[in-house]
């Protein structure tokens, strides 16, 4: 080798070098972007997708919508209630039907139908979501139903964002509505920020995490609850310990046995069942609940909302506030009460029958 020359056979060029560098990055890149896309939904009825066991309607759009029936057979029922179920759970997770007494059920004529919310157990996925497009699910299913021109809603939890979106986009269809425990968006913009933000921080902090990411990066939301690096949202890992000790009480009552449909609940992808849950509840809405006007002004239905003190889920802070700018909103305050209190003894009773005569049952 000629004096001088800094290449030796043992020592790849700037140029070599530069390739393997820029080979590295698309690399790393690639392996970046994979790590960042949520996998695809295992669609039910697909060739490798879960069996199709339950009715379902076609909605307009092509997708498909899953229900249970309960109750007073449809045709006979004088009151129809959409029960829209909470995070984690689907159509057969219906505490408002299962446990409402056979007195209240015939005696009012009650008709229930649940269904699996989009990407939950047998309905299809929907990547553009929105609260808005639950409220339109929701009332082609009571078309397809025949479920008549006006019909109640019952959202628990997470399906409070469906049953908001109620109230907003199809107030003409309702004859009354009631949320139980309904997940709370810290960034509803009529918040005081002092009390969303002091509501906020009471949460563990790898679920301030999680919804923090979102709400400000949305496309994250995947990776974030599914890496191992550090927990994420403890709704999604199933961290029980999170509970208030009254559900956790009830919970042992009713027995740590799996549902049977338990499988059947996430079985098209966590993504499009918890995660996507997670970007509509806690994303950008189009619209602040607290903006609302009162939909039955001469009384000839009513809009409750149900909480429990002591739920660590759902800030009862947040829920006051609300029910202070709503004042048409008959607000029921439950003391002592953790995120699931309609599992109490007599709670659906009381619950159902006030939302369908306006009168509390007296325990």
């Amino acid at each position: 080798m000629a004096p001088g020359t800094t290449d030796s056979p043992r020592s790849p060029s700037s140029g070599v070098l530069q390739k393997l560098l820029l080979v590295f990055i698309i690399g790393i890149a690639a392996s970046t972007y994979q790590a960042l896309q949520p996998p695809s939904p295992k669609l039910c009825g697909s060739p490798d997708g879960p069996y199709i066991k339950a009715p379902r309607i076609k909605l307009r759009d092509g997708r498909h919508l899953s229900y249970k029936e309960y109750g007073v057979p449809r045709d006979e029922a004088t009151r129809k209630i959409v029960v829209v179920h909470g995070s984690d759970s689907c159509k057969h997770d219906n505490a408002f039907a299962t446990l409402l007494s056979p007195e209240l059920k015939e005696g009012l004529g009650v008709y229930m139908v649940s269904f699996d919310r989009p990407g939950y157990g047998e309905s299809d996925p929907n990547p553009n979501r929105t609260p808005k497009s639950l409220a339109l699910d929701i009332e082609e299913l009571a078309d397809q139903l025949s479920l008549g021109s006006k019909f109640y809603v019952i959202g628990y939890s997470m399906g409070g964002q469906a049953t908001w979106a109620c109230l907003k986009y199809i107030p003409h269809r309702l004859a009354g509505v009631t949320l139980v425990a309904p997940v709370v968006n810290y960034w509803w913009k009529n918040f005081p920020s002092d009390i969303s933000n002091e509501a906020y921080y009471q949460q563990p902090r790898n679920d301030q995490w999680a919804v923090r990411v979102a709400h400000y990066a949305p496309w994250l939301t995947h990776w974030w609850n599914s890496q191992k690096w550090f927990p994420g949202s403890s709704v999604v890992t199933k961290n029980f310990g999170i509970l208030s000790k009254s559900d956790k009480e009830i919970m042992f009552k009713i027995g740590a046995a799996r549902r049977p449909h338990e499988a059947e609940i996430r079985q098209q992808g966590t993504h499009e069942t918890l995660h996507r849950d997670m970007i509509v509840g806690f994303g950008k809405w189009e619209f602040d609940p607290m903006e609302l006007e009162n939909l039955f002004p001469n009384k000839e239905g009513s809009v409750h909302l149900w909480q429990g003190d002591d739920d660590v889920l759902v800030p009862v802070t947040l829920q006051r506030y609300i029910a202070k700018k709503l004042p048409w909103i008959h607000y029921h305050e439950i003391p002592g009460a953790g995120h699931l209190f309609p599992l109490v003894p007599g709670m659906v009773n009381n619950i159902v029958k006030t939302l369908l005569t306006n009168d509390e049952v007296k325990n």
